[in-house]
């Protein structure tokens, strides 16, 4: 049974006649008449009494009257629905980030796209680790992910959004030189804060000091990275923190420093290859 065989028995029915009926829809009548033929022949009965000036329906007709129009409306339903989505009007969005790029490119950015599509739900998970970025969207949990991209993404394509800076924060008053830039090499001479092995945060500064030729000193491994900031401020140690980040740390007192040669990390949002959604689509035109 077609969509357009079910329309045609409607309109025969709305309009009392196949005359009428294939002018409403748009057909010659004789095409008319064969699609609901055919629509007959596929439920081994008639539908319509044929007679010279009217058509009346049989009880078969009587039968499936009702589930057509509710069917008729179920595929409206489903057409605007799906232009919904087309249109940015509705639908869903998964991402998934870094928890330091969550708050910073990606909230702003989420801001903009929802002021734009109210009708979109976005959900954004969290994971610690970049390999959990990349594992969520291969396995299509997520169609979008934010990470850092030191690194080769095998089997997924890479949209680079920025190259943000990375900065160290420590203790007011901390012995390290007057001047607001130091060497790579002070990482080694200081007491770190960081996250536990493995999480992107981790990973930059050992390989940050790795550059340096100097070994990190670890004092204080948490995997709440909103207890970095505070944590530097109460005298715990010192901490990378991108520069976005480091501006509420340096307002809460710490002082901040910049690392030369500067540290940076390329971030940027991964997808598996081939067309995006509508909607993930509209986000990354924003960037």
């Amino acid at each position: 049974m077609e969509l357009r065989q079910v329309e045609h028995f409607v309109a025969v029915v709305d309009e009392e006649g196949f005359t009428a009926a294939a002018d409403a829809v748009g057909i010659t009548q004789p095409a008319l008449s064969q699609s609901v033929a055919a629509l007959e022949r596929e439920l081994g009965t008639p539908l319509f009494v044929r007679a010279p000036r009217r058509v009346s329906l049989t009880a078969a007709g009587e039968a499936l009257l009702g589930p057509a129009r509710q069917l008729l409306r179920a595929a409206r339903e489903a057409r605007a629905s799906v232009e919904g989505v087309v249109e940015l009007a509705q639908g869903t969005l998964d991402l998934v980030a870094l928890p330091t790029l969550a708050v910073d490119p990606l909230t702003p950015l989420l801001g903009r796209f929802r002021a734009a599509h109210p009708g979109v739900e976005v959900r954004v998970a969290a994971p610690d680790q970049r390999v959990a970025v990349l594992d969520q969207v291969r396995r299509g949990d997520a169609e979008l992910g934010l990470t850092d991209l030191r690194d080769a993404v095998e089997g997924l394509d890479a949209r680079p959004v920025a190259d943000q800076e990375v900065v160290l924060a420590v203790a007011p008053g901390t012995r390290i030189g007057r001047s607001r830039r130091q060497p790579r090499d002070v990482l080694g001479r200081l007491e770190m804060i960081t996250t536990p092995t493995g999480t992107a945060t981790r990973d930059l500064l050992e390989q940050a000091c790795s550059d340096a030729g100097v070994e990190p000193h670890v004092a204080v491994v948490t995997d709440h990275r909103e207890m970095l900031a505070p944590l530097v401020v109460a005298g715990g140690g010192a901490a990378l923190l991108a520069a976005s980040h480091a501006r509420d740390a340096a307002a809460a007192g710490a002082d901040i420093v910049r690392l030369d040669p500067p540290l940076s990390r390329r971030i940027g949002f991964v997808h598996r290859p081939g067309p995006l959604s509508p909607a993930a689509a509209g986000l990354l035109d924003l960037l």
